[in-house]
Formats: C-alpha cells, sequence, structure tokens
C-alpha cells in the first residue's frame, strides 16, 4: 500500500520565504570577518535566494507568454 505524502500548508509566500531566507543569510554573514570564505558563502546564498525571488515574480507576471 502506498503511503501518503504528508501536506504542508504555508503560511507565507514562496517570495516572502525566499527573502527572509536573504535576510537571514546577510545578518549571518555580518557576524563573519570581512573576506572570510564563511562570509562570502553567505552572501552568495543570499543573492540566489534574491535572484530566485525575483525570476518566481517574473514567471507569475501576466506579461510572460507562452511560445508559440
Amino acid at each position: 500500500m502506498a503511503e501518503e505524502r504528508r501536506r504542508i500548508k504555508q503560511k507565507a509566500t514562496f517570495e516572502e520565504r525566499l527573502a527572509e531566507e536573504a535576510i537571514k543569510f546577510k545578518a549571518a554573514a555580518e557576524k563573519q570577518p570581512p573576506g572570510s570564505f564563511a562570509r562570502e558563502l553567505l552572501l552568495r546564498r543570499a543573492r540566489q535566494a534574491e535572484t530566485a525571488a525575483h525570476m518566481s515574480d517574473w514567471l507569475r507576471s501576466p506579461e510572460l507568454q507562452p511560445p508559440k
């Protein structure tokens, strides 16, 4: 018999959760010494989260048309 998947109702939108994640990564990066590898990785993750939120907004926009 197949197991049922657990469903989770998200309280925040995907874009909001990405924005919160970016803020957390930036705050953690501020605690690291300038130029450290850990700081650069945290800032990279923050930029990735921001980019993902922008891409999601763009993909949901009504101006986006399917290819012909």
